[in-house]
């Protein structure tokens, strides 16, 4: 395994009257090249669970693993971790703080002790990989669009090349063109390196077109784990956690009850655009 939790529990305000239990007993395991998806509802536990695999939260109880080691066996053993597991917080972009984007992405790399030569390469590679023109190296990050402000965070983290890498909500507060290229970065990046993402994301759509593997989260546990076919499968039980399958899912559903003959597992508007040409012979 590349990264797994063992019995991992999460105790905000301890031994105090506002004592909450986020997360607990969780077990997981991820694999070199896998694309994750992470679903729940608000308040599931999804963010704290996920900012433990870096070491920024520590466990009130259980350990995580990064191949096969404690990540709190030495300090030096955190602060590796932390340049191997890459974490993208919701709306990255309020975290842009230096005078040019170059540096603003050359941030994690510096950090890391690299080369003058090594971190302008990478600077230029993350900053193709999430599609940023490279006259936009030495401008503000400031006088970015919104979507380019986005871009420009999640290259800082790609930058250090990260064999994890963890995006909470990474097209939260975008626009549907945002998105698109958001998703798009993030699918470039994941093919190119072959690193293993996590993606927490409250739309099923993006969920469904991007992961092999969903995760669902309900009252701080980890309540299934299956591939993509198997997790939308279960509408029924996803509905009692407040969750839905995608929209061209129920979609589909309806036009089977109306007599059409659709495949059950049509989870994207691709694959139903597909399913109805075959249907209709065409090509």
């Amino acid at each position: 395994m590349l990264i797994e939790t063992k019995n991992l529990t999460h105790i905000y305000a301890k031994s105090t009257p506002f004592e909450r239990t986020a997360i607990k007993g969780i077990n997981f395991h991820a694999q070199t090249g896998e694309f994750i998806g992470i679903i729940g509802h608000t308040g599931s536990g999804k963010s704290t669970f996920i900012s433990h695999l870096n070491g920024l939260l520590k466990p009130t109880a259980g350990q995580i693993l990064f191949d096969g080691e404690d990540i709190y066996k030495s300090k030096e053993k955190t602060r590796a971790l932390r340049f191997q597991v890459g974490l993208v917080f919701q709306y990255p972009e309020y975290q842009l703080f230096e005078e040019t984007v170059h540096k603003d992405i050359a941030f994690g790399p510096k950090n890391m002790g690299l080369s003058e030569a090594e971190i302008n390469k990478r600077v230029k590679d993350a900053a193709a990989l999430v599609g940023l023109n490279s006259e936009l190296l030495e401008k503000s990050p400031f006088t970015l669009s919104g979507g380019e402000k986005r871009r420009a965070a999640i290259a800082g983290v790609m930058a250090m090349c990260p064999r994890v890498l963890i995006l909470d909500e990474p097209t939260a507060g975008l626009d549907p063109r945002g998105r698109e290229e958001i998703i798009a970065n993030i699918q470039n990046f994941h093919q190119e390196t072959g690193a293993t993402i996590l993606m927490v994301s409250h739309s099923m759509e993006e969920i469904a077109r991007t992961v092999s593997r969903i995760i669902v989260m309900n009252e701080g546990e980890m309540t299934m784990d299956g591939t993509r076919e198997e997790i939308f499968s279960m509408e029924a039980e996803l509905h009692q956690m407040s969750l839905a399958v995608p929209e061209i899912t129920q979609v589909a559903a309806r036009l089977r009850s109306l007599g059409i003959d659709l495949p059950r597992d049509i989870f994207t508007v691709e694959q139903a655009v597909e399913a109805i040409m075959q249907r209709k012979g065409g090509c």
